[in-house]
């Protein structure tokens, strides 16, 4: 608006100029006329002079005079643009006499007020601990944040550790499974070719890592050491307490079918599946993944491994069982 204001001044000030300058030009050709007839001895410089100079300020007062109206309107506009100003959440605050220890439950942006209209100052990721000041009228809680005060929205803080909603523990086909679904809202504690052993020594360790109250695990071993069907039925059974405690719904995945693979057969898998339906504790989930990959067909490049369009579908199939527990 400036840029536009200054262009209309520059042209009314040339053209009123111009008229000044005509009408120096317009008296200067009439004194010279008025010369000619009139003998030199007689003529007078006011005679001349007076009616120029009176012309010229008289074109340059009208000229200001436009340009000043025009500046003053364009102040005006530019004044209102500039007196707009952003509206934001109004909230109060109640402050807790001390600090308490409170969960992210979710992925969640902190904020510099209580409201989403307030700047993002960083996210917590899924169980981070966050130490909380205070609560608003409104429905946040306001945190500590590094060096300041923030605030969470209060649908995504708990008081206790959550869990990660699905725990997925096995081995290399475990591992697939992440590629072919991803890992959000869940988590992988699996290793390629490994059995009972790693399960025991590394797995079992890091499970409260990520399981914990409304947490749904689902264990997948066996294909590599299908020979060792009692101890992994020794090892689940002695820690379900423990894992009920805390809150975590346990399933255990049955090995599912090979193609042309040279390692291992499907009725040495199908001996294994038996075992362990048998005699694993019933209040664990057994998901037979195996009648279901049978039942629909499977796709694998390599006898032991599937296609991802498989590792989808058999997901979908685990889900489908956890929902009817």
């Amino acid at each position: 608006m400036k840029k536009k204001s200054i262009n209309i001044k520059n042209l009314i000030m040339l053209s009123a100029f111009a008229a000044s300058f005509s009408v120096i030009a317009f008296a200067v050709a009439s004194s010279e006329r008025a010369t000619a007839n009139v003998p030199s001895a007689s003529l007078s410089r006011e005679i001349v002079v007076a009616p120029i100079a009176s012309s010229i300020d008289t074109a340059a007062s009208e000229a200001l005079s436009l340009c000043n109206e025009q500046t003053t309107e364009t102040v005006e506009v530019s004044t209102e643009s500039a007196d707009a100003t952003l509206e934001r959440t109004v909230f109060t605050v109640t402050e807790y006499e001390s600090p308490i220890t409170m969960y992210t439950s979710d992925t969640v942006n902190v904020r510099s007020g209580a409201g989403t209209d307030y700047d993002k100052l960083g996210k917590l990721r899924w169980g981070s601990e966050a130490q909380v000041t205070g609560e608003t009228d409104n429905g946040w809680y306001e945190v500590a944040y590094g060096d300041t005060t923030a605030f969470i929205i209060g649908d995504y803080m708990v008081s206790e550790l959550p869990g990660t909603p699905l725990v997925f523990v096995g081995d290399s086909r475990t591992v697939q499974m992440q590629y072919a679904v991803g890992s959000s809202d869940k988590a992988y504690i699996a290793k390629v070719g490994e059995g009972y052993s790693w399960f025991k020594s590394t797995a079992l360790p890091e499970i409260s890592n990520y399981a914990g109250a409304g947490t749904t695990m689902i264990i997948n071993f066996g294909v590599n050491d299908l020979a060792n069907a009692s101890n992994y039925i020794n090892l689940v059974n002695s820690n379900i307490d423990s894992w009920i405690n805390a809150g975590i719904t346990v399933c255990y995945a049955a090995v599912t079918p090979v193609g042309n693979c040279g390692s291992v057969s499907n009725s040495q898998i199908e001996k294994f599946n038996t075992k362990l339906q048998s005699e694993l504790d019933p209040r664990i989930k057994w998901i037979d993944g195996y009648s279901y990959l049978n039942q629909t067909g499977f796709s694998t490049p390599d006898g032991l491994h599937y296609t991802y369009d498989t590792y989808r579908n058999l997901y979908s199939y685990y889900m489908a069982s956890i929902n009817e527990i």
